[in-house]
């Protein structure tokens, strides 16, 4: 029966080609802009650890004399200082740790006709990469031994492998950088985490470094971190200083095996500051934290407020497509009443008449949400050239989910729209229209 339905309302979206187009415009419009600013959210929304949300967590000690945040004063510093971050290293309680902090460096490229450039290099340890698991295209990570003895050993972005190597298998191979040279010991395939939960001081939806070698390093090269330093009480000159000060600039982050193993280091941590409380540190009541990936991202605000405002507006939009809809189709089902009062009075059922004209919506709906799509793609096109360069350029990016989820709103949109306007011609009485026709 549901082909002759699908026959029937095809023939009758045919003749009067006017108000279906008016009707497919309606839902298009709708899911277009509602779709759009859904896609944005969707994505600023992600968690590239889900599958390991328990395990993985950020570290927060709160070593401030004045609270961190003015609005929250609860809220713990989001970053580490030096000296907190080596001693807790150093206890090695966790299954994996990782800490590091951002700057740059200079490659020199072997190549006459590839010029020196800068390149973002992340100085990290070696529990970097099972934490975070970025996919390695060729090599692997490094060990202990690089991360106690600074070695010269560095992992490179699939770009930057591509760059100086031609994309051939490089591990093995010499990189220079600042005048010294570094063995390569992995590769990178594409790795895109987004948002970047790794570091989110750096911004939440910027691109992974291009080069990762061992923390010491930059520690033996007296940088600090190029995204964010804070302090609240003076550090003295000097990088000795520096580093034995209450400034924060490094991110932590640790991997324990299960929510209990988190309860055991969270006991661990903070009978660390006790201890530092004892030594005139940490003036403020105890306050650590031990946030999971998705309790991070949430108190980070990577979602902002005004991203979820959008999404409610443009949803809003929709239901006003929707109302239009719903009056047009209406009408269309009412001025059918002397063929409906004719076929029920040769016999066919309320029930029947419900699924045809409810098939006729949902054709319509199906119809709406295809160019809906191409008026979300068209939509997420306009935001990438407009900011060309940006993260929102990163953010408007369709991918399966959506496309799926747009034509079930679509169809389940325009079957809720139909509703009523099939209800209504379902009650036109056969003798009635007998009578009058």
């Amino acid at each position: 029966m549901f082909g002759y339905y699908l026959r029937l309302a095809l023939i009758s979206l045919k003749r009067n080609r006017m108000l279906t187009a008016l009707m497919i415009a309606a839902i298009a419009l709708g899911i277009g802009m509602s779709m759009t600013s859904m896609t944005v959210l969707h994505v600023m929304s992600g968690n590239p650890l889900a599958h390991k949300d328990t395990q993985v967590r950020r570290v927060q000690v709160d070593n401030w004399t004045e609270p961190f945040d003015e609005d929250d004063p609860t809220e713990a510093p989001t970053l580490m200082t030096y000296r907190d971050v080596t001693n807790l290293m150093a206890a090695k309680q966790a299954e994996h740790q990782a800490a590091f902090f951002p700057n740059y460096l200079s490659i020199e490229p072997d190549k006459r006709e590839v010029k020196p450039y800068m390149v973002e290099v992340l100085f990290t340890t070696a529990g970097f990469f099972p934490i975070f698991e970025p996919p390695f295209q060729y090599g692997s990570g490094w060990g202990a031994d690089e991360d106690r003895n600074a070695g010269r050993v560095a992992v490179i972005s699939r770009a930057t492998n591509d760059k100086l190597f031609g994309g051939q298998n490089s591990v093995g191979k010499r990189v220079r950088m600042d005048g010294e040279e570094y063995r390569v010991v992995g590769v990178l395939d594409d790795w895109q985490p987004t948002p970047r939960v790794y570091h989110i001081s750096g911004g939440a939806f910027g691109d992974p470094q291009e080069v990762y070698v061992p923390f010491q390093i930059g520690i033996g090269k007296e940088l600090q971190s190029s995204s964010n330093n804070s302090c609240d009480q003076e550090s003295g000159s000097g990088y000795q200083n520096w580093l034995n000060s209450e400034c924060i600039w490094l991110d932590m982050w640790v991997q324990v095996k299960d929510a209990d193993d988190a309860q055991r280091y969270k006991a661990f941590l903070d009978g660390y500051v006790e201890d530092q409380k004892r030594s005139g540190r940490f003036p403020r009541p105890l306050n650590n934290k031990l946030r999971s990936v998705s309790e991070w991202l949430e108190s980070q605000r990577v979602v902002s407020r005004d991203a979820r405002t959008q999404v409610w507006l443009a949803f809003a939009f929709f239901m006003v497509c929707l109302i239009n809809t719903v009056g047009l189709l209406l009408a269309k089902f009412m001025g059918k009443a002397p063929e409906i009062g004719l076929r029920r009075a040769v016999g066919a059922s309320k029930p029947a008449l419900f699924a045809q004209y409810l098939t006729e919506a949902g054709i319509i709906g199906i119809a709406g949400g295809v160019f809906g799509l191409a008026l979300t793609g068209l939509g997420l096109l306009a935001l990438r050239k407009l900011y060309t360069g940006t993260a929102t350029e990163k953010l408007a990016q369709l991918d399966w989910t959506m496309v799926g989820l747009s034509l079930l709103i679509a169809l389940a949109a325009s079957l809720l729209a139909g509703l009523y306007p099939t209800w209504r011609a379902c009650q036109v009485q056969p003798a009635t229209q007998l009578k009058t026709q």
